[in-house]
């Protein structure tokens, strides 16, 4: 259990240096409470991947702490990484066998998960009769069968076309008005960051630091049209001026 001043995720003074001396971030604080969807944009190479993998523990810090305050972790890759010989429901399931999750808890827990992500009808379908966007939709709903109250996404919305895009940020932030867990999406969709975020953090080039964090104020639900308001483009407007006023460095993993 943790108390309300506990953040779920934070980061301090973190940095990450690789055996072959390449200094991917450096003196990172950012911390992320229950209910709060803050996204990370910057430089490609910037080392936001790697602030990703710290908090899921795939990669251990060099300098500072990383704590996540809860074992219920869900990471969404850039690629869905489905296995192709299993249908959408075993996919679905594949992370709450691995843990365990008794079989008539697991079932039900996957129905849920494949409802809330709209895949109602497509339980007995292979990887390879689904759309891109559809796949990425197994790829949620295979973390959110195990309910993370930190959920990590690494751009996962960065291959697919801009209407499929759209549907999925919508889709993502009825999931985060039903669960309200802590998320951390990077992207590099400046108007994809404002869309789904409570704040918009910016970080410079190798060694990534953070140079920025602008508060969203829109209320949640957020309505499509919302991308197409003044004020959704005046907030746009100062994250995309605080990249501009990042110098581009040379690429960091």
């Amino acid at each position: 259990m943790t108390s309300p001043a506990t953040p779920l995720l934070a980061f301090a003074g973190v940095g990450r240096t690789f055996p072959d001396g390449t200094q991917a971030l450096r003196g990172v604080d950012l911390a992320v409470d229950r209910g709060e969807f803050v996204s990370v944009v910057g430089p490609s190479g910037c080392g936001k991947s790697t602030l990703l993998r710290l908090a899921s523990g795939l990669d251990r810090e060099t300098e500072g702490s990383t704590t996540v305050a809860s074992r219920r972790v869900g990471y969404v890759f850039q690629d869905p990484t489905l296995l192709p010989w299993r249908s959408v429901r075993r996919n679905v399931e594949l992370l709450a066998e691995l843990e365990k999750v008794p079989k008539e808890e697991r079932r039900a827990k996957v129905s849920d998960a494949i409802r809330l992500v709209g895949l109602d009808g497509f339980e007995k379908h292979r990887p390879r009769s689904l759309s891109g966007g559809m796949r990425m939709r197994v790829s949620l709903a295979r973390s959110l069968v195990l309910e993370p109250d930190v959920f990590l996404f690494d751009e996962p919305f960065g291959a697919l076309d801009e209407l499929t895009r759209e549907r999925l940020n919508d889709e993502l932030l009825a999931l985060f008005a039903d669960r309200r867990f802590a998320a951390l999406f990077i992207t590099h969709s400046v108007a994809e960051a404002v869309f789904l975020s409570t704040r918009v953090v910016v970080m410079s080039p190798r060694p990534g630091r953070i140079v920025g964090d602008v508060p969203v104020p829109f209320p949640y639900p957020r309505p499509p049209q919302l991308r197409y308001s003044e004020e959704f483009a005046r907030v746009a407007g100062d994250v995309s001026d605080l990249l501009r006023d990042v110098p581009q460095g040379r690429h960091a993993r």
